[in-house]
């Protein structure tokens, strides 16, 4: 038997296979993973240098299927190699007849791949579409870190590739000469609901990557001397600068006329239907398939990871990070934006920890992650990624993948963009930290185009749920000035889990010291009082200090309490608002459903009585001249503040600035 023929034989057991367990499923798509038949063949069987029983070998060649719905195919390669899954720490092999559980509550065989679920070949969740060439260009980014002769294959849809995603990933790949990641285009015409636009035909699609700047293969994505000849030539020039991209044209039902063209997208054969398709599959095996002496297909083992660890360095405190990088003036002042001070800690966080990486989407001279980029022995851990937000997070997924720890900053308000590819980071069990600049409405003058309003709520429903760890699913952090913006960054990278940490643009004083520790899920009481407890986070902080002072003169005494981080302490919440009378009144500078909701619910789980108001933005903002300016427009100035809580209080006060409508 030829290499050939050995390949169809192989690609038609796994396409049985895919058959099969759709079809005990009852849901699933068969006929997307037959199209992928042939090429994951050559892929896992001759191609791909990995170790079946080790998923994770450092030096492994990856496969990211960023087509997720077509993972039948894989599956079924993986239990006829018997490549290992479950737990790192409870690794066996996959059997056969696990094939059957496809998608049971209590398989490792999810509908859709997600590492998190059992299984550790792939390194990211995917699934929604068009994320996963992000994915494997973060993973090409951390091997030519590494230096690491790492291969990476990434398959997408002929459909998928209409996302807009998918041509960021692109444009990345060319800007940073990622020669070692090849996009690997499954062209089999369909869609879920019809053919696929002609612009995503395979001719265009080779015009589109040619004019992007890469060199291109079109084949029979069903011939298997094409497809290792075109495997052949992309690991001949991975090392290099000039990147590859493999167009493939394939049919959707490969074998299976009776399920070819429209109408069976997510549709598994059952029944006689199932054992027709099993019959002509057969029948398209005749003269392919041979008899003969047989043919090894060989799986190639990648190279000896290296036991060598990096050994990161002391951190230092704000004060001295100041003095070192020649800010001490400026650390004298009293003054700074929690923005700066996260560029700060970024740059100390660099030379600490060596798997630390910088991503920003063209704003770091406002995230102020320029200053890591700017520095000589960090800048081959800086990724400029460009106006790409969703390509950022997803790119960071694959850094993560790969053992790094990416921050990825942008101004808040923008990474609203990346809100699907940071729900699959989730789920991927990603080590993902995001930092968004500019948030809330502080910012005054750029109007609401510039200002992030739902974050926090978003945000916040991770808080609510647990990830595959035990952990909250997200931290979100607001950090009231540069200390605390300074402690959570190192807070963040010390956690293994998604954290969002939101930064403003003004200098805001000092409030804390170095003798201040900052955790996550923690809070911290800045002013005791026995009358109200008012709850803030962020530049409203400074705001609500404001109003501390007008409320003293009138006699009411207030704690003033800094709920930097969600999810919190609600037991030590709730004993300081017991503390200040039961009444709560929680200010913050976006829309609601936020930090006040949050408190809300500990105190409605609680069952206690208390009493809740909230501040928050309840219109859409419009261009101020100044953050006074703009706290007026939208109801949170101090004096709206100090008459919120005087009239909870029963106390008459002066007419306050009233939000305009």
């Amino acid at each position: 038997m030829s290499f050939v023929a050995a390949i169809h034989e192989k690609a038609i057991r796994l396409d049985e296979y895919a058959l099969d367990m759709c079809a005990a499923s009852g849901s699933g798509h068969p006929t997307s993973a037959m199209s992928l038949g042939h090429l994951v063949t050559v892929l896992m069987y001759h191609s791909m240098r990995w170790l079946p029983d080790h998923p994770r070998y450092p030096t492994s060649d990856r496969l990211v299927l960023s087509e997720g719905h077509a993972v039948p195919i894989v599956y079924a390669a993986m239990a006829d190699i018997g490549g290992a899954v479950g737990p790192d720490d409870q690794l066996r092999p996959l059997q056969v007849e696990e094939l059957k559980t496809l998608r049971e509550n209590d398989s490792l065989l999810d509908g859709h791949p997600n590492p998190m679920e059992g299984f550790p070949f792939f390194d990211a969740a995917t699934g929604s579409l068009g994320q996963g060439l992000s994915v494997a260009a973060g993973l090409g980014i951390a091997a030519r870190n590494d230096e690491m002769d790492k291969r990476i294959f990434c398959i997408i849809g002929d459909g998928e590739s209409r996302e807009g995603q998918i041509w960021e990933a692109l444009d990345f790949i060319i800007d940073h000469k990622l020669a070692n990641v090849l996009p690997i285009f499954n062209c089999n015409e369909y869609g879920q609901a019809d053919k696929v636009s002609n612009q995503q035909s395979p001719e265009r699609l080779v015009a589109k990557l040619e004019a992007f700047g890469f060199v291109v293969d079109l084949i029979d994505g069903h011939d298997p001397e094409a497809i290792k000849n075109a495997f052949d030539r992309f690991g001949e020039d991975s090392a290099g600068e000039k990147p590859r991209a493999l167009v493939a044209k394939t049919v959707k039902g490969w074998g299976v006329p009776m399920l070819q063209g429209g109408g069976w997208h997510g549709k598994p054969a059952t029944g006689d239907k199932l054992a027709q398709a099993k019959e002509e599959l057969k029948t398209s095996s005749v003269g392919l398939t041979s008899a003969l002496a047989g043919y090894d297909l060989a799986i190639y083992p990648p190279a000896e990871a290296s036991d060598s660890q990096s050994t990161p360095c002391d951190m230092m405190t704000f004060g001295d990070a100041m003095n070192r990088y020649d800010m001490g003036l400026l650390y004298k002042s009293g003054k700074l934006a929690t923005r700066k001070a996260y560029g700060i800690a970024l740059r100390v966080l660099g030379h600490a920890n060596p798997d630390v990486f910088a991503l920003d989407a063209d704003v770091r001279n406002s995230t102020f992650a320029e200053w890591f980029a700017d520095d000589e022995d960090l800048a081959d851990r800086f990724v400029g990624c460009k106006i790409a937000e969703q390509n950022m997070f997803s790119v960071g997924v694959g850094l993560s993948a790969a053992g790094k720890v990416p921050f990825c900053s942008s101004f808040a308000k923008f990474i609203t963009r990346g809100y699907d590819q940071i729900e699959m980071a989730i789920n991927s069990g990603a080590n993902l930290k995001m930092v968004g600049s500019h948030s809330g409405i502080s910012l005054a003058s750029d109007g609401p185009s510039q200002m992030a309003l739902p974050d926090v709520a978003w945000f916040r429903s991770f808080t609510t749920s647990k990830d595959h760890f035990g952990n909250p699913g997200c931290y979100v952090l607001q950090p009231a000035d540069a200390y605390a913006a300074y402690g959570l960054t190192f807070a963040m990278a010390d956690y293994h889990g998604v954290c969002y940490m939101r930064t403003h643009r003004p200098d805001v004083e000092f409030i804390y010291d170095e003798n201040t520790q900052f955790n996550l899920g923690g809070i911290e009481l800045l002013t005791p009082g026995r009358d109200l407890l008012l709850v803030s986070a962020g530049f409203m902080i400074h705001e609500c200090n404001k109003a501390l002072e007008t409320l003293d003169k009138m006699g009411i005494d207030v704690a003033l309490l800094d709920l930097y981080s969600l999810p919190f302490n609600g037991d030590q919440l709730l004993d300081l608002a017991n503390d200040a009378g039961g009444n709560i009144l929680v200010v913050e500078d976006n829309y609601g459903a936020s930090l006040g909701s949050a408190v809300a619910d500990a105190v409605t789980t609680s069952g206690d009585g208390f009493t809740v108001e909230q501040l928050h933005v309840r219109r859409i903002p419009k261009s101020a001249r100044s953050e006074d300016d703009i706290l007026k427009q939208c109801g949170l100035h101090y004096t709206n503040i100090a008459g919120k809580a005087a009239m909870m209080m029963g106390v008459a006060t002066p007419t306050a600035p009233v939000a305009t409508a």
